[in-house]
């Protein structure tokens, strides 16, 4: 070997002894304070591992790779101690923790009651303690911050078509930024969650909420109230009226009565009649003042109960992605109403829709999208499931039934066919529509805003449904009470070709004698959720619950009772209703 060989070699030999006497780290990434890596090598079999037994939910596959990348990133320096004391940002998330049933989430999910031993534990200043803390908080902490920003369980789990993965944060990086030197918690979390009224309002309602059930559960005197066996009005008697009242009070439906004024009726008052009228409205029952067996079978609901809902309101809240947080018009099924907001986010309108109907594969999907153009007097292109069951039969007895009932037969290009047979209905070799006009199915307008369920909005002929006070008997679209209205408030500030304002004249125009099928373009789109909650907060304050048409309440809190991890992967996708069978 020459030389110059061997003084490449020998700088080569004092390189790699310089290396493994300092030791080779990597560049640090984070932003936050310097910690010491006395406890790396106590630390890296714990990043590395999926499960950890000190934890209440031991099964952390679903955040190690976070925590391995966020360990990485510091080079192994422990996160939330110093001198063997929790740092201010570790008690203020343990706190947080403490107190997360006031955000509807479940305090244990975060360890919440293991915290104080762990914080005793430090006192020994043991290295498997201090690892075995600081990995816990550093899994809490991460679990705690993605809950509270995108939900626990991802909404296409249940076939939601709401996508949170825009939401998401990097969570080695925000927690080792933003968390770990924090010194306002509380602060910090108010950022993390959904910046929407109606998610404040929610949270606040919950508050209330628990402390009813609080109450409720103390009262070991308070029995269900006994049911009816038809609907009493007022003047009719009912031994129980006291317990009547008792109930009312308790949300404020009617006012509690003085000590002096404690007297106990046997029957009901004016008084329980127009509190029994506050309660039936806020809950989505026939509005009548009198003590029917819905009415009784509702108010024996347990507080405990309407805290579930409001739960799981919340947690449908923090799935809406960013775009959608505060649409304009919201649909909410359960309780069979569309909302329109201003560009602010002030209410401006509710109306009564018809959603799709509970039996069956019917029911109306939960999503979001830009509503983009209107169509009036647009025909209907009747889904081949619909046209086999409910068109073919009346046709195998009478060839000319479509023609008596306003339908015609086009091909795929949309050119009529007039010679068609019963078999080419059946097998969708052609395609039948309903003619535009006040009897089609669709009525006079339809609001689009393209989806992959074929939903839409749209004006019906069967106005007579708005008038019933549960209201699902829709295909899977969702039909609207005062269409013209929706229009005039869509097209506001927008003119037609000729220059004119589309108001409510105009809109009139178009549905009754404008051309058919006539497309209108928003000048810019307008955000629509299809959402469901079965607990919604009025500006006012005051609850409205609903019944779970869907089952959707049921099936969340049977995932959310199995605990951590919660489902981040969809399931196939099962659109509900099937694509077009949605009238």
């Amino acid at each position: 070997m020459n030389k110059s060989a061997l003084r490449s070699a020998g700088a080569v030999s004092i390189l790699a002894l310089l290396v493994s006497l300092s030791g080779c780290h990597r560049h640090r990434k984070t932003t936050s304070a310097p910690n010491t890596t006395d406890y790396s090598d106590d630390l890296q079999p714990l990043v590395a591992s999926k499960s950890l037994s000190f934890l209440r939910w031991p099964n952390v596959s679903d955040y190690q790779p976070f925590v391995k990348t966020f360990y990485e990133d510091r080079n192994y320096e422990i996160a939330w101690t110093r001198d063997s004391k929790p740092t201010p940002a570790a008690l203020g998330f343990i706190q947080a923790f403490t107190t997360a049933d006031s955000k509807g989430l479940n305090p244990q999910d975060y360890d919440s009651s293991r915290w104080p031993a762990r914080i005793s534990s430090l006192s020994s200043r043991h290295e498997d303690a201090i690892a075995q803390f600081d990995v816990a908080m550093t899994v809490s902490v991460m679990r705690f911050i993605s809950d509270l920003r995108i939900g626990r369980v991802n909404p296409q789990h249940f076939n939601f078509g709401l996508n949170v993965a825009d939401k998401k944060y990097d969570l080695a990086e925000f927690v080792s930024d933003k968390a770990v030197d924090v010194t306002d918690v509380s602060k910090l979390l108010s950022t993390v969650q959904p910046d929407s009224e109606q998610y404040r309002q929610t949270e606040a309602a919950l508050a209330r909420y628990v402390e009813l059930a609080r109450r409720q559960a103390g009262d070991t005197a308070e029995q269900p109230l006994p049911m009816v066996s038809k609907p009493l009005a007022a003047g009719d008697p009912y031994p129980e009226a006291g317990q009547l009242i008792q109930r009312l009070a308790l949300e404020e439906d009617i006012e509690a009565p003085t000590e002096s004024e404690q007297t106990t009726p046997h029957v009901i008052t004016k008084e329980i009649s127009k509190g029994l009228r506050n309660y039936q409205e806020r809950h989505g029952l026939t509005v009548d003042g009198k003590l029917t067996p819905d009415t009784v079978k509702s108010l024996n609901v347990p507080m405990s109960k309407r805290v579930a809902q409001l739960q799981d309101a919340l947690e449908r809240w923090r799935w809406l992605p960013e775009p959608y947080l505060n649409p304009r018009l919201i649909v909410n099924l359960p309780e069979f109403v569309l909302r329109g907001y201003d560009p602010d986010h002030k209410l401006q309108f509710t109306m009564k829709v018809v959603v799709g109907k509970v039996v069956g594969d019917h029911q109306t999907p939960v999503f979001a999208r830009m509503m983009r153009y209107l169509v009036f007097r647009p025909f209907w292109n009747v889904p081949t499931d619909i046209a086999r069951k409910e068109l073919v039969p009346h046709m195998e007895t009478n060839h000319g039934y479509l023609e008596t009932k306003n339908f015609e037969v086009i091909d795929g290009k949309g050119k009529l066919v007039p010679n068609y047979t019963v078999k080419q209905v059946a097998q969708g070799g052609v395609i039948v529509r309903e003619k535009p006009g006040p009897k089609n199915s669709l009525g006079l307008v339809k609001f689009m805003f393209p989806n992959q369920y074929d939903i839409y909005l749209h004006s019906t002929p069967a106005v007579s449904l708005f008038n019933r006070t549960r209201r699902d008997f829709s295909h899977g679209c969702v039909r609207v009470q005062q269409p013209a209205e929706l229009a005039a408030w869509l097209l506001q500030d927008q003119k037609d070709k000729d220059g004119q304002e589309w108001d409510l004249d105009k809109v009139n125009e178009a549905m009754n004698s404008g051309p058919d099928n006539h497309q209108v373009n928003l000048k810019s789109p307008v955000p629509i959720v299809i959402f469901y909650v079965t607990a919604e907060v009025e500006e006012d304050g005051r609850v409205h619950f609903f019944d779970d048409i869907y089952g959707y309440d049921d099936s969340l809190q049977k995932v959310l009772a199995k605990g951590p991890p919660y489902p981040v992967r969809p399931d196939p996708a099962v659109p509900k209703p099937k694509p077009g069978d949605t009238v």
